[in-house]
């Protein structure tokens, strides 16, 4: 659960910019996007498999280019 605390006079603005922040950065926007449909655990083993397969396929052409 992500938190703030409200200096005193501060503007709401400023601490729901900082808010926003803090829910970004602990990624719970991506954990409600992820949850909010129900998958298969086949559809996210084939999910997590391509997206390996996208790291290695990048890590293998930056490691092509730099020889």
């Amino acid at each position: 659960m992500s938190r703030i605390i409200v200096e005193e006079g501060e503007s709401f603005e400023s601490a729901l910019r900082r808010f926003n922040k803090v829910v970004q950065g602990s990624r719970i926007i991506n954990e409600v996007r992820n949850r909010r449909f129900y998958e298969k655990p086949s559809v996210i083993n084939k999910r997590k498999r391509a997206a390996k397969l996208r790291k290695s396929r990048r890590q293998s052409m930056k490691f092509a280019q730099t020889e």
